[in-house]
């Protein structure tokens, strides 16, 4: 796996967000590279990034319309 210093600043691990999945619907995620946020369009949340560090908790989403 390729180590987190390999990759540019604010990026998420290509091999991660391959198996990432929603923690409500268990369907994909899309990565919001801008807003460092992982989108769950199913369940129409948005999952913060901090610290390169995905918060799969949904009390930590964002509501997205």
């Amino acid at each position: 796996m390729t180590a987190a210093s390999d990759r540019p600043a604010n990026t998420v691990d290509p091999k991660l967000l391959e198996i990432l999945v929603c923690p409500m619907t268990k369907g994909p995620l899309e990565y919001d590279a801008g807003r460092q946020e992982l989108i769950s369009r199913k369940a129409k949340l948005a999952y913060p990034i901090r610290d390169g560090i995905p918060i799969m908790l949904p009390e930590e989403a964002r509501k997205i319309e």
